[in-house]
């Protein structure tokens, strides 16, 4: 079995709430190849479901040193440090997944950021403006001299 069938029956079993089948699999991918960084990250977001924060906060700096300016490395770090209690170490990470999404936005000032339009927050519609009702009957001619 290639490492791609590998991670997608660990990812199954994450789907589904199986995160100990999830966990065994991910481990067993990273044996094979250590710099499989999905697999990295997949593993510390199932230890962080399993409740084990210090696992997840272990695996989370696994997968920072192979991609140290990821977004989602530093977004689920942040997740983990607040889940355990270190305020600001989660900050911390916060900050720096910020900085990580400014750094990926390759749109110039003014523009709409680059991206899946898909991704886009969902707005409210527009709340309906109703037509007028009264309308002058020729607005454009003078109206003749009221005589008391």
């Amino acid at each position: 079995m290639n490492l791609q069938h590998q991670y997608d029956d660990a990812m199954f079993d994450f789907s589904r709430g199986d995160f100990a089948s999830a966990i065994a699999r991910l481990r067993e991918l990273l044996t094979a190849d250590a710099a499989h960084f999905d697999a990295q990250l997949s593993l510390g977001m199932a230890l962080y479901r399993q409740g084990d924060y210090a696992g997840a906060i272990v695996e989370g700096h696994k997968a920072e040193r192979l991609k140290p300016r990821e977004q989602l490395v530093h977004t689920n770090l942040s997740l983990f440090y607040m889940k355990s209690g270190d305020k600001k170490t989660a900050e911390h990470h916060g900050l720096q997944a910020r900085i990580a999404s400014w750094r990926d936005d390759k749109s110039l000032p003014g523009e709409k950021p680059s991206g899946d339009p898909d991704l886009a927050l969902a707005r409210p519609p527009a709340p309906p403006v109703a037509a007028p009702t009264n309308f002058p009957d020729m607005p454009w001619k003078k109206k003749p001299p009221v005589v008391p």
